[in-house]
């Protein structure tokens, strides 16, 4: 759960400083924020998942 947490923080940031940059509009922001959530909802999402705990896991070996 805390590397749930800090990934969805860690992209929010993201998120947040390619706003304020102007290197994204709001709707495709929005865009891609509703892809995120309905990808989250199909039999994807697990494997997605394990992707990033395996790269997580990997980055913390380093």
């Amino acid at each position: 759960m805390a590397l749930s947490l800090s990934a969805a923080v860690l992209l929010g940031i993201i998120v947040f400083v390619l706003l304020k940059g102007r290197y994204v509009s709001v709707g495709a922001m929005l865009a891609c924020s509703l892809f995120g959530f309905t990808l989250a909802a199909t039999g994807l999402a697990p494997a997605i998942n394990t992707g990033l705990a395996s790269l997580a896991g990997l980055l913390a070996s380093l």
